[in-house]
């Protein structure tokens, strides 16, 4: 199983594509394909077919998934995206922020 440098739930900023400078949430990592879906980026248009008699059907935006890659660790105490380094605290294996020692 590959490893990717971003978790679910961690804050990343968006750094090449239409969507560069965009921060968000993310809501799923795969990383077999190394990709992420990160919240409000990414948006794409689905058409979805009505699957019930009386629910409808239309086009829906939903968030798309790109690549690990072209997102970054998002700072708080920094303002903006950083690489992430590791440090061992109380027996756990935690990361920091490379430029400020801040626990992401």
């Amino acid at each position: 199983m590959k490893t990717l440098h971003i978790k679910k739930d961690d804050t990343v900023i968006v750094i090449s594509g239409d969507d560069k400078g965009k921060k968000g949430k993310v809501l799923e990592v795969s990383p077999k394909e190394r990709k992420v879906i990160v919240d409000g980026v990414n948006i794409v248009s689905k058409h979805v077919k009505p699957r019930r008699q009386g629910e409808t059907g239309g086009i829906v935006k939903a968030e798309g998934a790109l690549y690990a890659d072209k997102v970054m660790l998002f700072c708080s105490k920094c303002g903006k995206g950083v690489r992430a380094g590791h440090k061992i605290e109380d027996g756990k294996k935690i990361r920091v922020c490379t430029k400020c020692g801040e626990i992401l």
